[in-house]
């Protein structure tokens, strides 16, 4: 391995000039060159780092210091053999080999004959290969001596004018007499690539080595002359601008004299109008005024001129002073954000508690900065809009959404080429005004790299404290960013890092729910679609079950995209009838559906037709909303081994193991005989094995199973439950309630168990559906058995014993779960 190092010649003696017409094929080990190319008498240092480079070399100084040095075809590769060799290459010998510190070798090798490769005869552990001496008479003829004449005079030009080749180089091309080493000197001085030189080195002849070499130099030569005048009509250029700044200099005196102003005397004096018309901020005047006192000075010609104009013409752009009135009725406001939007009441409280604060307190009021977490389709983008129009104000948005350049934020400086501000003084300027809606979405998608991290920019922008002093890389001068109402989204919340989500007031936005879905769809997604494709609104009606059906069985998320585009493709279906003169649908029932949709896409959970004993049917929390989901116990012969399955996460299975442990240490009360435990094998299973689920809200759910099986008694089959139990047989509280008990109720449930804890939640349950439910608040698993089981457990011998074991859970300290999958 070798680079494109630099080249010596040794010129021989005319003994060692004398071809040896009696050699024969000889194997040689071989060293393969990368990017350089050696000729016969040359003296080149190469540094080698492969494994069988450098043991080529050894056993070349261990024997007979010969070496056999072929140029590479493909530079990258790694591994060479000896199809990836030119066929001719050069016999060399070691002059000198040293150890590198870097592990590599340097050696000095001479060039002594061509050699053509003939076959490899080794690879391992370096290569081998056999090769033939290549010889040739050269004969000086007339032909020969005028081409040698020709190739020095091109060569002298070439000199001349290159800048990288020393004037030693023809100094030393004129002392060689052969025709033959005259070719191989000047095609190794000259900077060509692998090919052009192994062309040089594959031609054998003489005289057609040195006709080939007459070709490069004089394309070397055009080029070198075209460069040499490249360069001198750029000193022209460069001197005529110094001349015509002097002689501008002069005519502008004489124009002030005469009374009369030039263009760009013109431009000048209108962009100083405009920064004194402007009503820019004093500090911000004076920057300004500043890079035009620069560009009075600077001749157009110049490349920062363009610069400075384009700086001026951003700050005069920007809107420093400009703000919009903001609306105080509350009854208007409140009235735009239901215009779009159902639902949604502690967003729409936040926003007029702001009003009403900034109509009382003036501006002495800070912008909140508002974040909205929540699931994909949820409307947290199209919120912020009408946020917007219920204050009056301007809105604007930049997606943050895979941005990992600290520059996208602050904006580049000005010294770089095509240097422009951050996103968030671009989108100021489109705003027109400083006290805009800025929605900045998917905050939590922000990347980072070598480059910075524009999470960390945004603290500066986010920070109530520090915004009023907004510093871009690019302005350079600091810009009031504290009347902006800044609104981010996210999905989740454990991306953000933490410094940044300390500067916002979380606000979420939970998944709809059937009840929303089905207003959302009569109020906005239907007659949006009829809209959208062309349909007046008395051609179709949906009734309240196909929309119904439409978000139980055709779509599964936590907003309504899908399900506007389920009503979407009925419309088009319709529509392509009624331009085509057919009879269609007037009314859309669920019995439809499957005609216009196809067959249903998704099921929900039903509650099960009779009781069964070891099945208890619990509640569940998903982003897409609630629902029910059966766990299953079953007994058989055995050892009392417990098995878990349906695709358990590792608290759930903890969840399960403490429902048997309640159970064991409880078994006489529970009138279960505890040797029973060691003659049976307890299978647990949640059916839809292929979802993931997890949490602990289904400890009293796998508790009642497990008791069910083991006392052989029924389970209600129109009870759901959900709660947290411990060793104890406490039940802990549980997040995610709305959902669950509106999961129950669509599924048929007549009565719900949870926490006692978990009371305080059910303000955010509908009215109709806790008017139509029977709610049981339960602190202990006893009472869940009570209510769930339909023939109660022998209660305990002991009635001091669970009077004490009662009490006791009211002193146990206890962390709800915000967020679980069970």
């Amino acid at each position: 391995m070798s680079g494109d190092l630099p080249i010596l010649f040794d010129f021989p003696s005319h003994e060692e000039q004398r071809l040896d017409d009696t050699a024969d094929e000889c194997e040689m080990p071989v060293v393969p060159l990368i990017n350089t190319v050696l000729f016969p008498h040359m003296l080149a240092p190469l540094f080698v780092s492969r494994e069988r480079s450098i043991a080529a070399v050894e056993e070349a100084m261990e024997r007979d210091r010969t070496v056999l040095a072929v140029a590479q075809r493909d530079p990258d590769i790694e591994h060479v053999t000896v199809s990836d060799l030119y066929t001719i290459g050069v016999e060399a010998t070691v002059q000198r080999m040293l150890r590198m510190p870097d592990g590599s070798t340097s050696v000095v090798v001479q060039g002594q004959r061509r050699m053509r490769l003939i076959q490899q005869t080794r690879q391992d552990p370096f290569m081998v290969v056999q090769a033939v001496p290549i010889y040739n008479s050269e004969e000086r003829t007339l032909a020969v001596e005028a081409m040698m004449r020709a190739v020095l005079s091109l060569f002298e030009r070439v000199v001349r004018l290159s800048r990288t080749l020393p004037d030693d180089s023809y100094v030393m091309a004129m002392n060689v007499d052969e025709p033959g080493w005259l070719a191989d000197l000047i095609a190794s001085t000259l900077p060509l690539d692998v090919s052009s030189r192994q062309e040089i080195l594959e031609t054998v002849n003489a005289e057609e080595r040195l006709r080939r070499l007459s070709i490069m130099l004089s394309q070397e030569l055009d080029v070198l002359e075209l460069e040499s005048r490249i360069q001198n009509q750029v000193q022209k250029e460069v001197d005529r601008s110094q001349r015509e700044f002097f002689l501008r200099e002069q005519l502008k005196a004489i124009q002030r004299e005469l009374g009369q102003v030039d263009p760009i005397q013109r431009e000048l004096q209108q962009l100083q109008e405009r920064i004194d018309a402007r009503g820019m901020p004093e500090h911000v005047v004076e920057k300004a005024l500043e890079e035009l006192e620069r560009l009075e000075f600077m001749p157009m010609a110049s490349p920062e001129y363009a610069v400075i104009r384009t700086y001026i013409d951003w700050l005069l752009s920007l809107p420093w002073t400009e703000i919009s009135e903001d609306n105080y009725d509350l009854r208007v406001a409140a009235q735009a954000l239901d215009v779009n939007h159902y639902g949604l009441r502690k967003v729409k409280e936040r926003i007029l508690e702001f009003i009403a604060v900034r109509q009382l307190a003036g501006n002495k009021l800070k912008s909140p900065i508002l974040c909205f977490v929540g699931p994909p389709g949820v409307g947290k983008t199209s919120l912020g809009r009408s946020i917007a129009d219920a204050l009056d104000r301007q809105f604007v948005r930049i997606s943050l959404g895979g941005v990992h350049d600290e520059a996208k934020i602050r904006g580049h400086r000005r010294t770089y080429i095509g240097a422009l501000p951050g996103r968030i003084i671009q989108t100021m300027k489109e705003a027109g005004t400083i006290n805009p809606v800025f929605m900045l979405d998917e905050v939590d998608k922000l990347g980072h790299d070598f480059r910075g991290d524009p999470a960390s920019a945004l603290l500066e922008v986010l920070d109530p404290e520090q915004n009023n002093t907004f510093s871009d890389h690019y302005l350079d001068v600091p810009y009031d960013l504290s009347k902006v109402l800044f609104i981010t989204t996210a999905n989740l919340l454990d991306p953000i890092p933490d410094a940044l989500l300390d500067r916002m007031e979380v606000i979420e936005l939970p998944g709809y729910t059937e009840e929303e879905k089905l207003h959302i769809a009569r109020r906005f997604l239907v007659p949006r679609q009829m809209e959208a494709n062309g349909l007046p609104e008395e051609t179709l009606r949906f009734t309240e079950g196909s929309l119904r059906q439409l978000i139980r069985t055709y779509t599964y998320e936590a907003g309504v995209r899908n399900l506007e585009r389920e009503i979407g493709a009925i419309c088009r279906k319709t529509a392509r009838r009624i331009a085509e003169n057919r009879s269609y649908a007037r009314e859309i029932r669920p019995s439809l559906l499957q005609k216009y949709l196809g067959s249903p896409r998704y099921t929900y959970g039903l509650a099960e037709e009779q009781d069964v004993v070891g099945m208890a049917t619990g509640m569940v929390w998903t982003s897409n909303g609630g629902d029910i989901m059966a766990v299953e116990v079953t007994l058989m012969e055995g050892k009392g081994n417990l098995t878990l399955t349906g695709q358990l996460g590792d608290i759930m299975q903890e969840s399960a193991q403490a429902a048997l442990s309640y159970a064991r240490s409880h078994a006489r009360e529970l009138g279960i005989d505890p040797k029973r435990f060691d003659k049976v094998d307890i299978h647990v299973h949640v059916p839809e094995g292929a979802v993931p689920k997890d949490g602990p809200s289904a400890g009293i759910t796998i508790a009642t199973s497990l008791i069910s099986a083991l006392t052989d008694q029924p389970v209600r089959r129109e009870v759901a439950m959900t709660g947290e139990i411990t060793l104890r047989g406490r039940v802990l509280p549980v997040g995610g309630i709305k959902e669950k008990v509106l999961g129950a109720y669509r599924a048929g449930m007549t009565t719900v168990i949870l926490p006692q804890k978990n009371e305080r939640d059910m303000h955010d349950v509908p009215p109709a559906v806790r008017r139509n439910l029977t709610f049981r608040y339960v602190e202990h698993i006893d009472q869940v058995l009570t209510d769930a089981l339909i023939a109660q457990p022998p209660a305990a011998s002991n009635g001091t014993e669970r009077k004490s074991r009662r009490a006791a859970t009211g002193n146990h300290h206890t962390s709800v779960e915000t967020e679980d999958h069970y």
